[in-house]
Parts: structure tokens; C-alpha cells; sequence
């Protein structure tokens, strides 16, 4: 049986400019996309951290080191800039996969950038 699993997350995040004119999207720094593994027109849950709101959209690229993530399009009208988020892919799969996690400082530079792996996921005890 196959399982929707985290693949990638670019985590803490701030979106710089809002544009409700755009067509739609999220852009991303194509040196985020990378650190995080999304490719361009990935579908993404964009979760805001200060408001709450939750997305989905998908990705467009931007330029390489600008740290500019811009909310696009009718989505803008629920995450507007300054709001702390975190963006999210998934995937299918029969077999636990490793997630790429990236943590941005406040002008979304790259923190840390890490692979979640099975071993490394949060043991919990079983109910009994």
C-alpha cells in the first residue's frame, strides 16, 4: 500500500511580497527549491506559522540568492508578506522515504539544510 509522505520542506520561512494581480503560485529562490528538492511546478502546501492559513499551490522559480518568496495570486489574499511560513511536499510511496528539511533565517537564508530520515523520525510508544 502506498502512503502520502513529507519529501520536502522549506521551513520558517518569510513570504517577501504578495502580488494578488499574479496569475497564481508561490515563487521560490531556485537555491531553496534546490536545498529542498521541489522542482519547478511541484505542487505545495504553504502553511502560515503567524496566521494559520493553509495553501495549496505550486511553484515557480526565482532567482538564485535573492531570498524573495512571493505569494502570488488569489493565495496572497490569505498569506500576505511578513508571515512566516513553511512549504511542503509530498509523495507516494510503499517504503518510508528520506525528507529534505530547510530552515530559513528571517531574510530566508539558508539556516540548515538536513534529510529526515526514518531512523531519525520521533519514536513514539504504542498504545496497548
Amino acid at each position: 500500500m502506498q502512503r502520502q509522505q513529507l519529501k520536502s520542506k522549506i521551513h520558517r520561512a518569510v513570504i517577501t511580497r504578495a502580488d494578488v494581480n499574479y496569475e497564481g503560485s508561490i515563487e521560490i529562490p531556485r537555491d531553496l527549491m534546490q536545498a529542498a528538492d521541489l522542482w519547478p511546478r511541484e505542487k505545495v502546501l504553504v502553511a502560515s506559522i503567524t496566521s494559520g492559513a493553509r495553501l495549496e499551490t505550486y511553484v515557480q522559480v526565482g532567482a538564485t540568492g535573492t531570498g524573495e518568496i512571493i505569494m502570488n495570486g488569489g493565495a496572497a489574499h490569505r498569506i500576505g508578506s511578513g508571515e512566516r511560513v513553511t512549504i511542503m511536499a509530498f509523495t507516494w510511496a510503499e517504503q518510508p522515504v528520506s525528507a529534505r528539511v530547510v530552515l530559513c533565517d528571517e531574510t530566508n537564508r539558508i539556516v540548515s539544510a538536513n534529510t529526515l530520515t526514518e531512523s531519525s523520525q520521533p519514536q513514539t510508544d504504542s498504545c496497548t
